[in-house]
């Protein structure tokens, strides 16, 4: 009744480290995302870092953090480690990612040590990576996470510092992990499971240089985004003359006008739709501007998503 499981050697997949394996990473990062509840989005493969050259360099959406991932298809090293460190110190990274065949227990003692013994906005992970399969069965790649920061205790040290969090940054909080809960959970939109005590929160839209956003501005709206920014002004203003160009077959499936705006302060653009919202509303009234930004946002990447990949290429033709 029941099939075989079992695992494939990694060198059976992926044949050499650098060339097979940190370029599959690299574009099946969303994967290994969703193992750490985070909204992971590619920044440059093979960083360099003086000598040095980091497998992954990339950033978390959701805070904007930096993030590094060293991966190797062996057991861990003391080599490897000490990339790593290097990496974090060269990068000033929040998130660290070690990605290997199998953790030796003394390099999970120092991970643990350092989630440890830093602050709550550095993040250490090791993760296992696995190849399986059913009898004869297509491979199927598994990441377990084995080492993590744990939360309850470096919020335990947050709370009890001199910089305790202010009340408004505890709203903001709570009320993005509703939304990204909801988001996750019953529509499948989101890896991240951890809200920050801030005024937005970035969404992966699975295209490098775009995403969807939430978030409340300082003159007392709430804003649903598609926010663009691949790092160069013109390409990103080419992808929203595009846009524009269907802009009434877009804008005829919103309820709420849409806002095309160039920000050239930031060199990004974006397109947003916005209603009246401050996290200063009651619980009650926050409740509807979150179901007003969970509805748009779904709406968004319904409208954009099947839009925005071949729009990149194009403006990176162009």
């Amino acid at each position: 009744m029941f099939g075989e499981l079992s695992n494939v050697p990694l060198r059976d997949i992926w044949s050499h480290e650098a060339q097979d394996f940190t370029p599959w990473l690299a574009t099946n990062i969303n994967r290994l995302g969703k193992a750490l509840g985070l909204e992971l989005e590619l920044t440059e493969r093979e960083a360099g870092v003086g000598d040095f050259s980091l497998d992954v360099l990339a950033k978390d959406l959701g805070t904007n953090h930096t993030v590094i991932i060293e991966n190797q298809l062996t057991q861990t090293d003391h080599d490897h480690l000490g990339k790593l460190l290097t990496y974090a110190a060269g990068f000033d990274a929040s998130v660290i990612i070690w990605v290997s065949a199998s953790i030796r227990d003394e390099h999970r003692q120092a991970l643990d040590w350092l989630n440890q013994r830093t602050d709550e906005t550095t993040q250490i992970f090791g993760v296992v990576v696995d190849v399986i399969r059913i009898d004869e069965s297509r491979p199927a790649v598994t990441f377990k996470v084995v080492v993590s920061p744990n939360d309850w205790q470096k919020g335990a040290r947050s709370r009890t510092s001199s910089a305790p969090a202010s009340s408004r940054g505890e709203r903001y909080k709570t009320y993005f992990q509703s939304l990204i809960d909801c988001l996750r959970e019953e529509h499948q939109f989101t890896n991240a499971r951890s809200a920050q005590p801030q005024n937005w929160y970035t969404f992966s839209s699975g295209v490098t240089g775009i995403g969807y956003g939430a978030n409340f501005t300082s003159q007392g709206k709430a804003r649903s985004e598609l926010y663009i920014d691949f790092g160069d002004a013109k390409e990103n203003l080419f992808v929203l003359e595009r846009l524009k160009d269907i802009r009434e077959q877009i804008e005829s499936q919103f309820h709420d006008d849409i806002f095309w705006e160039e920000l050239e302060e930031r060199r990004a653009c974006r397109i947003s739709l916005y209603t009246d919202g401050s996290i200063d509303m009651s619980d009650e009234d926050l409740e509807e501007v979150r179901e007003w930004q969970i509805s748009n946002l779904l709406r968004l990447r319904e409208v954009f998503g099947p839009l925005i990949a071949g729009l990149v290429q194009q403006a990176r033709a162009h």
